[in-house]
């Protein structure tokens, strides 16, 4: 196909370049015949031989057309009178004719060039009328140039154009068969109907597979995405050929999947979801990326940290209730019933009193559930986990999931730093200011060295062993991504005496009806201002009896 593509431009480039020559040959050889013509015509004296002598065979007027001709070259010079009768010719028996063509244009004094058939053929003809010395028209001066002339000069610069276009046509072919081959090469001597079934195929595959896939090229600009691809970094099929920092916002799921960061299934947040990443360079310096979507897998995973550490608390809990009926059974036997009683009373005041904290405080069920779990999962890593006097939250919150994550993470966090010290203490603070939500954790840990803190909520960062189940470093980005998307902020400060704080500013978190709401629990509710979870004061209503401030420290571990 290329060489055929090839032959036929080399013809026509030939054929349109003999066009425009043919014709450019018959102006040169009519301006010639009109030249010669008119140097004929304004020789000397032969206007007075045209008068004073006869049309003869030897006559001036003919000798000194054929002195012209001859001269010159030309096929013909014929001198006519005012009648059009030759008074010189090639062919002497042609004198004293009339010429073979209407001399009337140019004896009315206009010059005439032209290609016409004559006596002698086909010629290119020049007419230049013959004047005296007065300018008045006596005659006309004729003169021609055969035009096989003209085309032997063009037929004998065929043979060179040929080699022209023989010399293109060689590149061309050669040309043609190295690019044919290197396209055997590149596509590993494939046919194109082959091709096209590998191009369906791979189209289906793409689509299909429920792993994200991402091919880049050696600019960095997105060539191809599948489905789930789009799905998981929320891209669109308009960002096909976009470079991919432009269509992703900046953070460590860019510069992953950029290859800034090297390593094997990389972990990297896009929005709530965390993925795996795997990146591969290809030959053309680009690289294709794979995508595997293990939210669902780190939210079970956090699911069966929280369920293990439940039952391990169940299972403490189990032993103090046992030992706690072995008590009042000693208490009852020795018949020390008053004392049976207050003992009962304090056990149940304790559990009262840790479930109304709670509730009064906190009055989203999600929110307050989370914090008598994590309460518990504290109990039983030794550490004390209490909630502040300052903390309020009305209910009907607008995402109260998403507050559980960002709660549940710095909880989990803080008792991670203070885990393994004695005296461990985490304070937990949960206000609404005005629709703004503000979530504060507090821990007496070794606390975040400032030149750290900013890298504390890049996706895969920890200090922490990683788990059982998977890794670690997804908390602390999760809760600056949900901080962000509801435009948000999350920072890390040091805290009073030793340890970190970490606030998270939520807003429009809560609802345009919670204002009210809000205000009148505020006077409702002033009798709880001195109740902390998990402090020594106690809810009304509820006798505590002395020494109950250490179990209202352990959040009633569970209940």
């Amino acid at each position: 196909m290329q060489l055929a593509i090839a032959t036929g431009v080399t013809a026509l480039a030939t054929g349109l370049f003999l066009a425009p020559l043919s014709a450019e040959l018959d102006d040169q050889a009519m301006r010639r015949a009109l030249a010669i013509a008119q140097t004929t015509a304004a020789e000397p004296r032969l206007d007075d031989a045209l008068k004073s002598s006869r049309p003869t065979q030897h006559g001036p007027v003919q000798n000194e057309a054929e002195r012209i001709r001859a001269a010159t070259g030309a096929e013909y010079v014929v001198i006519m009178d005012q009648r059009g009768v030759r008074w010189s010719h090639t062919d002497p028996n042609e004198i004293g004719h009339h010429v073979s063509t209407d001399p009337s244009t140019v004896l009315s004094g206009k010059e005439v060039m032209q290609i016409d058939e004559g006596t002698l053929g086909r010629s290119a003809r020049g007419k230049v009328p013959l004047r005296d010395e007065n300018g008045k028209v006596v005659g006309a001066v004729s003169v021609g140039i055969s035009y096989e002339s003209v085309q032997e000069r063009l037929l004998s610069t065929v043979p060179e154009l040929l080699a022209y276009a023989g010399g293109a046509l060689a590149v061309g072919a050669v040309a043609a068969y190295l690019v044919a081959r290197r396209l055997q090469r590149r596509t590993h001597d494939l046919a194109f109907s082959d091709i096209s079934s590998l191009l369906a195929e791979r189209e289906a595959m793409l689509h299909g597979i429920r792993e994200g896939f991402l091919a880049l090229d050696k600019h960095g600009r997105i060539r191809l995405m599948n489905d789930e691809a789009q799905r998981l970094l929320d891209l669109h099929a308009a960002d096909t050929g976009r470079p991919l920092d432009e269509t992703l916002p900046p953070g460590r799921t860019t510069d992953v999947l950029a290859g800034r960061v090297s390593g094997a299934d990389l972990l990297a947040v896009s929005g709530q979801r965390v993925l795996v990443a795997n990146r591969m360079p290809t030959d053309d310096g680009g690289a294709v990326v794979t995508l595997r979507d293990r939210t669902e897998l780190e939210r079970l995973g956090r699911e069966l940290d929280g369920t293990r550490g439940l039952i391990d608390a169940l299972r403490a809990q189990d032993h103090e209730h046992a030992n706690r009926l072995h008590t009042l059974l000693g208490l009852l036997e020795l018949g020390l019933y008053e004392e049976a009683v207050e003992f009962v009373t304090e056990a149940v005041g304790v559990h009262r009193a840790t479930a109304e904290q709670v509730t009064e405080r906190i009055r989203d069920p999600l929110l307050a559930a989370l914090l008598v779990g994590k309460a518990t999962v504290a109990t039983e890593r030794g550490a004390s986990l209490s909630l502040s006097p300052e903390a309020f939250l009305p209910d009907r919150l607008v995402d109260p999931h998403g507050l559980v994550t960002v709660l549940g993470n710095l909880v989990d966090n803080a008792l991670d730093a203070t885990g393994g010290q004695r005296d461990a203490r985490v304070e937990v603070e949960v206000r609404a200011d005005g629709r703004t939500a503000v979530v504060q954790v507090c821990d007496n840990g070794p606390g975040v060295p400032e030149a750290r803190r900013a890298e504390i909520f890049t996706e895969g960062w920890t200090t922490k062993e990683p788990p059982a189940h998977g890794r670690r470093g997804i908390g602390l980005a999760l809760v600056r991504r949900l901080a962000e998307r509801y435009g948000g902020s999350v920072s890390v400060g040091e805290r009073a005496g030793g340890g970190a704080v970490f606030t998270v500013t939520v807003p429009d978190a809560l609802s345009e009806e919670l204002r009210e709401s809000t205000h009148e629990a505020s006077r409702h509710d002033g009798r709880t201002d001195a109740a902390a979870f998990g402090t020594s004061g106690a809810s009304e209503g509820t006798q505590r009896p002395t020494g109950a401030d250490d179990a209202t420290d352990t959040a009633g571990a569970g209940r």
